[in-house]
């Protein structure tokens, strides 16, 4: 009598999950570095992009004859970047700013009180301190922090 054989052995799908298990074991710290390095790619142009901005910013004041660098860079704790630190100011930093979250891949401020010239940015559940220093319109990572937060900045 001829015996079809219509369904795995146990031994097969032993295999089958073993193999699965390893290749599971290697993916996923890939997946999880890599979900580090788009969190650094983003504050690096959230940087750059901040940076431009203060500049820029500058130059136009320049021109109507104002030698100095923007006030402060938000003038809200919900919506940073946006700003000369009135909500009534023409002037703006960012077109539409970035809202404020504490986690990571996303910026918060420290501070309750305005002018606001810390700003935090969370990458790989480090909190990275960058100070807005508004006499000299520069934008830089406080210094000693964590190893990961230098990615940040060149």
């Amino acid at each position: 009598m001829q015996r079809s054989k219509n369904a795995f052995t146990l031994l097969e799908l032993i295999f089958v999950i073993v193999i699965l298990g390893i290749l599971a074991s290697v993916a996923i710290p890939k997946f999880a570095a890599s979900r580090t390095d788009a969190q650094v790619s983003k504050g690096r142009a959230d940087i750059s992009s901040i940076r431009s901005a203060i500049i820029t910013e500058r130059q136009t004041r320049l021109i109507k004859g104002d030698s100095s660098y923007i006030n402060s860079l938000s003038h809200s704790t919900t919506t940073l970047f946006d700003g000369n630190g009135t909500a009534t100011t023409d002037s703006k930093l960012l077109m539409y700013g970035i809202t404020s979250k504490d986690a990571d891949g996303h910026w918060s401020t420290n501070s309750s009180a305005f002018p606001f010239v810390s700003y935090i940015y969370k990458v790989g559940g480090k909190s990275c301190n960058f100070i807005y220093t508004p006499s000299a319109g520069t934008f830089n990572l406080n210094t000693g922090q964590d190893p990961t937060c230098n990615n940040l900045v060149d």
